[in-house]
């Protein structure tokens, strides 16, 4: 049914200051329109959306499915409503479906019919950061307080593959990676707040870098606000996280471990 994560949106109500802000980020330019910026990657759409009203942040994620009208027929007997908005401006309804959001926890979700064949072309990356620039979605981060209600939602109404449930004492969370096309959605679990009944919350990005050690030398040559390199929790990363320059929203750059001796662990 769902193949991919194929769009993420963030609100923002300085919208040029974050588009040239992601700029140097992502290392690539974006596609402006009234209203909205855009960054295409290889398997994710970042919008950045105009917004005076709404904290700057994560506000809504689209999944791609192939047939509209099978999707909403399954997650309707699934228990998970879904409604056709009717687009600003028109009197007909759009082609997308909204995820009710007492149904998702408060995570504003869509759904559009894309091919899965369908590639659109990368954002061209900003002179001098053509080697450093990011290509990828690696995973998108949600923070529940309840992971069982979770593990109901994204594997069991959406059908998305729980790929690992792990928790980790000595980090203070439980970890669950659901796999969706070619990233990761994962769900993190404070530990020491117990189970609760709030709502789920959009919280952050960690984007793929072919060259993390030289990504980290054009941020910081940028000034933007880095931490230092470090060896990442999956084996065979190197990863840093981003200060500034995000919207609010957490951020990593992940890359592989070409030769990590004398990085702290």
């Amino acid at each position: 049914m769902i193949h991919a994560l194929d769009r993420v949106a963030i609100a923002t109500p300085r919208l040029a200051d974050a588009a040239r802000a992601y700029a140097i980020v992502l290392g690539r330019s974006a596609r402006e329109d009234e209203g909205s910026a855009s960054f295409a990657l290889t398997n994710v759409r970042l919008d950045l959306v105009a917004d005076q009203m709404q904290r700057p942040g994560l506000v809504a994620l689209s999944l791609a499915v192939d047939d509209l009208d099978g999707c909403e027929r399954r997650l309707t007997r699934r228990h998970l409503p879904v409604e056709r908005p009717v687009d600003p401006g028109s009197s007909t309804t759009s082609a997308r479906l909204l995820a009710d959001r007492q149904a998702t926890y408060g995570v504003p979700i869509e759904f559009h019919a894309r091919p899965q064949d369908l590639e659109a072309p990368l954002s061209p990356a900003r002179p001098g950061a053509e080697a450093t620039a990011v290509t990828a979605l690696d995973h998108l981060v949600i923070r529940t307080p309840n992971p069982e209600r979770a593990i109901a939602l994204y594997a069991g109404r959406l059908g998305l593959s729980l790929r690992l449930d792990r928790s980790h004492p000595e980090w203070g969370a439980r970890l669950l990676f659901f796999r969706c096309g070619a990233l990761t959605i994962e769900l993190v679990h404070d530990l020491k707040k117990g189970i609760g009944e709030g709502e789920d919350r959009l919280w952050g990005l960690s984007w793929r870098v072919p060259d993390v050690l030289g990504a980290h030398a054009r941020l910081r040559a940028a000034t933007v606000e880095l931490s230092d390199v470090r060896r990442g929790r999956r084996p065979g990363t190197l990863v840093f996280t981003v200060r500034s320059h995000t919207a609010g929203v957490a951020t990593l750059l992940i890359g592989a471990d070409a030769d990590a001796a004398g990085l702290a662990p």
